[in-house]
């Protein structure tokens, strides 16, 4: 039963990941490790839509090879360079439900977190300057968690430290996100949802700049709603954390 499951999965997600590459490359006349070294020349010169082609051959072509996770981990790199995140995430996902133990789940996680990030960012508007920290955070968060994932469950991974920077950039712009919704809500006069928002920075990102500045909207706020006394302690937070 166990087999007929991998058998399904397998072919399940090299058929879809074939079919979406849109390429029609065929694996020469040669033994699988020939092929697969020839597909990995190409990761390494950087020919990543190539090497898609030749992976997604190999794939389809032999499902059960010793190599068949090497090819999967591959892919994911050379989807991932080639910014075809979807593809890349359905790769993540196809190798997380046949390897569920594999010794480099580290590395698939780790790549989950880059992909979200590059989803979350807009190369033209970074380029411009222009905050973009009131969009849609699902991808940021949803990169969050998966740098989360790596120091909770793989401490020691070689990606851990990387994981940890890249958790602090992503405090500071979920930070600024929180910090935009309390600033829409005391524009139309929401002081209890300021109020609540601010709570959840300070529990979430206590550290971070833009909750030191979402102190102003508490403070405000609590005025605003006659709460002086808490108004006032908010004062003396702010006071004795200067940025």
């Amino acid at each position: 039963m166990t087999r007929i499951k991998y058998f399904l999965v397998t072919t399940l997600c090299s058929v879809m990941l074939y079919a979406c590459s849109g390429s029609s490359g065929i694996i020469p006349n040669q033994s699988p490790s020939i092929a697969l070294e020839s597909a990995e020349k190409k990761l390494e010169h950087g020919d990543f839509k190539e090497a898609i082609a030749q992976l997604t051959a190999f794939n389809s072509s032999y499902p059960f090879s010793q190599y068949c996770q090497q090819v999967q981990l591959d892919l994911v790199y050379a989807y991932y360079k080639n910014n075809n995140f979807s593809l890349a995430l359905e790769t993540i996902d196809c190798f997380l439900r046949l390897y569920p133990d594999h010794p480099n789940l580290d590395y698939i996680v780790y790549m989950r977190g880059l992909i979200y990030m590059e989803k979350d960012n807009n190369p033209i508007q970074t380029f411009f300057g222009i905050d973009r920290s009131d969009r849609d955070p699902i991808h940021r968060v949803s990169a969050f968690n998966s740098f989360s994932q790596i120091l909770r469950s793989y401490p020691h991974s070689q990606y851990a430290a990387d994981a940890r920077k890249r958790l602090i950039f992503l405090k500071e712009c979920q930070a600024k996100y929180d910090l935009s919704v309390a600033e829409f809500y005391t524009q139309r006069g929401a002081y209890i949802a300021v109020v609540n928002r601010v709570n959840q920075m300070l529990i979430d990102y206590p550290d971070a700049q833009a909750t030191h500045r979402a102190l102003q909207l508490m403070k405000n706020a609590y005025r605003q709603l006659h709460l002086n006394v808490q108004a006032d302690r908010i004062s003396k937070i702010i006071a004795a954390n200067p940025i």
